[in-house]
């Protein structure tokens, strides 16, 4: 199972609804709260490679996105694959 890492702040409706598909999902992840440590928020934006909002998700060495490319890998049924490698 790939690791996941989803960056979030609270009160973020995205990243509500990204952590929601998860948790659906059954599967784990590590949800890295930047509002709570923000120094980790400049090693996200790097790894995003200048993403700076939140949602951002990465599953294994994937950079997934946001909120909407994660639904959106979920609507064309290329998610579940990402979460299994």
């Amino acid at each position: 199972m790939a690791q996941i890492d989803i960056y979030t702040k609270a009160y973020c409706p995205f990243c509500s609804r990204a952590l929601a598909l998860l948790k659906a999902k059954n599967v784990e992840f590590n949800e890295i709260k930047i509002d709570q440590n923000p120094e980790l928020r400049t090693p996200m934006i790097e790894r995003a490679k200048g993403g700076y909002t939140v949602p951002q998700i990465f599953i294994g060495d994937y950079h997934v996105g946001g909120c909407d490319d994660l639904m959106a890998l979920e609507r064309a049924n290329k998610l579940d694959n990402l979460l299994i490698k």
